[in-house]
């Protein structure tokens, strides 16, 4: 009787079992239909979406700057400010009007100041950086690092970019004079990495001597994202506080540890030595032991730890050095392209370089064409392809009845907008000349903003445009550019790089001039 009963038990529980696992089942579908109709139900145009990748099922296989001008295309419309898309199961605004861009950016900031990165202070402290920080946190530091990316703090770090330049331009000149093809991608990353090394760490990096030096290899691991890495930066992305209590970590280890070491390093010897260079490392340090920088008060902020130090100075080297060597890599296809518009460039160098007698800070702003051809591959290949904001409170959308709830993101479509027609006719082809004042002033605010713009835009700007137009003008001055027959026209790019890059490199002859 007792073991009839107990059988009799057991079959109850399986049965209670299965109800139960039906139940949840049920539960999780209708959750997931009410979330894939959470644009439907506002009244927002929206791109359908399935489970689990949302609308993210082309990622693999594609950048995601193709994937979400594909977005920006299906949705937008007349007077339609925004549409609707799903990172997984997240509902995420996709901006589809200027003005509303600008609202983003700028005028409702007060909205929008974060923008919903991950980062983890504890176990990942590199990822804690200006980037990502949020609230007060992002507020506090903007305000310490400010005073390091004046136009006079610039002016102070030019002689050191040129003198990496000029180590630049023999490494080049000894590769071709073998008469190969060179792949100039690296090369150019190699330029920066040792530029940024200079001015952020204080240290010779010699990657230009050495291709396998250890900043370089370690800069190229930081920006490789594997399909791993990906689904780790998505999954911090969408779900950050569970990502932060599972000790998620999206930098390399080697990677996090190779810097923060070198970070260390450097504060100890420039501490010790007393040795002052004018660059980025030494104002990290006197904002570390709260000194003065040209008159700011940096004591009422408060003194800068090693780790927010170290933060900064990873974030400064990995962001520079692929962005700038990313847009000098498509200046240089799309001059070798067209051998006329490289001849104006390289004329602009040398009429500059006459009038000013050198390569000073004022000859290389002096060259408006080269900026010109800078800002139109910023344009037509932007290394940051999208730029992200998370809603502080709920948003009423001007103009409509739509509300943009707290803790949901929103999209600024950066290469969708630089590739509309509407702002830019023949989107594809590559005019510097689109950068006249004369055009230029045409144009909404909102339609060129490879940096973002606002509050949150890149505090950087100045210092990466400027490593950039000297890694130019020295290029033209002394080299002629033309494609290798192994260069792909249109360039393929990269769908496994974060950062927009053309696939298998960008390979040229090079003559010297």
């Amino acid at each position: 009787m007792a073991v009839q009963s107990f059988h009799q038990f057991g079959f109850l529980y399986q049965i209670m079992w299965i109800h139960f696992v039906l139940i949840a089942v049920f539960l999780a579908i209708f959750w997931l239909r009410n979330r894939y109709s959470y644009w439907e139900k506002r009244g927002v145009p929206y791109i359908p979406a399935s489970y689990p990748l949302g609308n993210l099922q082309g990622l693999f296989g594609q950048q995601l700057s193709t994937l979400t001008k594909g977005f920006y295309e299906k949705l937008k419309g007349p007077a339609r400010k925004l549409g609707g898309i799903y990172f997984f199961i997240n509902p995420v605004a996709i901006a589809l009007d200027l003005e509303f861009v600008k609202d983003i950016l700028i005028k409702d900031f007060r909205y929008f100041h974060d923008r919903g990165l991950y980062y983890n202070e504890k176990d990942d402290p590199l990822t804690a950086h200006l980037l990502t920080l949020e609230g007060n946190k992002w507020k506090t530091l903007r305000n310490k690092l400010t005073p390091t990316f004046t136009s006079g703090k610039m002016k102070t770090m030019f002689p050191l970019i040129t003198s990496v330049a000029e180590h630049f331009q023999q490494s080049l000149e000894a590769a071709v004079a073998t008469g190969q093809d060179i792949e100039v991608k690296d090369f150019l990353a190699r330029y920066t990495t040792d530029v940024i090394g200079t001015c952020a760490f204080g240290l010779e990096c010699n990657s230009l001597a050495d291709p396998k030096a250890k900043f370089r290899e370690k800069g190229r691991r930081a920006v490789q994202q594997s399909p791993i890495q990906v689904i780790k930066v998505f999954f911090g992305l969408t779900f950050g506080d569970l990502a932060r209590r599972m000790h998620l970590r999206v930098i390399k280890k080697d990677v996090s540890e190779f810097f923060m070491n070198a970070v260390k390093q450097a504060v100890e010897h420039r501490e010790h030595s007393k040795e002052v260079r004018n660059d980025f490392m030494d104002l990290l340090i006197k904002l570390k032991n709260t000194q003065p920088i040209e008159g700011e008060n940096i004591k009422q902020l408060g003194p800068l730890t090693l780790n927010e130090i170290a933060a900064q100075a990873f974030v400064f080297f990995v962001a520079g050095f692929e962005t700038s060597s990313t847009a000098m890599t498509f200046c240089l296809y799309e001059l070798a392209l067209n051998e006329e518009l490289q001849e104006k460039a390289r004329q602009n160098v040398l009429d500059s370089l006459e009038s000013h007698g050198s390569m000073t800070y004022e000859a290389i702003y002096d060259m408006k064409y080269i900026e010109n051809c800078i800002n139109e591959s910023l344009r037509k290949y932007p290394p940051i392809t999208n730029i992200f904001r998370c809603v502080s409170n709920n948003y009423q959308v001007p103009g409509s009845d739509i509300v943009l709830e707290k803790g949901f993101r929103v999209m600024v479509p950066v290469y969708a907008i630089h590739h509309d027609p509407e702002y830019y006719p023949k989107p594809e082809m590559y005019d510097p000349e689109r950068f006249n004042p004369d055009q230029a002033n045409q144009r909404h605010h909102m339609a060129f903003i490879p940096f973002g713009d606002g509050p949150r835009s890149c505090i950087g700007l100045r210092f990466g445009m400027m490593q950039a137009r000297v890694g130019m003008a020295y290029l033209l001055k002394n080299f002629r550019f033309k494609l290798a027959s192994r260069t792909c026209t249109p360039l393929v790019i990269d769908p496994s790089s974060f950062i927009m890059a053309p696939k298998g490199g960008l390979w040229l002859q090079i003559d010297k001039v």
